[in-house]
């Protein structure tokens, strides 16, 4: 299923493509295809190069593995999150390892990882759902996550599906409803808070 973004301006065709369904199919994803997406997430920005991201990555095929994982998400989203091929769970390092200093950026630098990641998705014909909805506590049990560290997010990846297979209406419409963003005066922003900045009346 394509939902293309109707962007105001040119933007890269990946881009425009990119987006996260709940509904998917039941073709497992190709290791090469898996390993592709973590390169891409490995090449991306980070503050002094610093790569604080982590992931965990189980395969559906994996029963044991993949249910532990499944376990980590809420509930609502562990309904629809179950049909996809690959689950990941994210943590992040919060400090430097040159120095131990706190490290400020370690959210925005899985973020930047999680992008990569999800527009190599893309370009290969896969989707990637990020979910908040986690039990941070379960992962750091579960996966033994030691001090330092901070569980994050969760992904569901794999190739689209049926979206009538959506056990919740409220799935279901989102799945068919058209994506939209807020305008750029919403936030971008010149000399002061909510001016828009004049870049856009260029």
């Amino acid at each position: 299923m394509e939902k293309p973004a109707d962007a105001d301006y040119p933007i890269l065709d990946v881009i425009k493509r990119r987006w996260s369904p709940r509904a998917f199919g039941d073709r497992p994803v190709e290791p090469h295809k898996m390993r592709c997406l973590l390169e891409a997430a490995r090449w991306a920005a980070s503050s002094y190069n610093e790569q604080p991201w982590r992931f965990m990555v189980v395969r559906k095929s994996e029963e044991a593995a993949f249910e532990k994982a499944l376990s980590c998400l809420v509930e609502a989203n562990q309904a629809w999150a179950r049909d996809a091929a690959v689950l990941l769970l994210t943590a992040t390092k919060t400090t430097f390892a040159k120095n131990d200093k706190p490290n400020h950026v370690h959210q925005h630098d899985l973020g930047l990882a999680m992008a990569n990641l999800s527009l190599q998705a893309t370009a290969m014909g896969l989707f990637v759902h990020q979910m908040a909805g986690i039990d941070r506590d379960k992962v750091r049990a579960a996966y033994q996550v030691p001090d330092g560290y901070e569980p994050q997010t969760a992904a569901a990846i794999g190739y689209p599906g049926d979206p009538g297979s959506l056990s919740e209406d409220w799935m279901r419409d989102a799945e068919q409803a058209p994506r939209t963003r807020h305008p750029m005066p919403q936030f971008v922003f010149g000399e002061t808070w909510e001016q828009p900045a004049p870049v856009l009346d260029a």
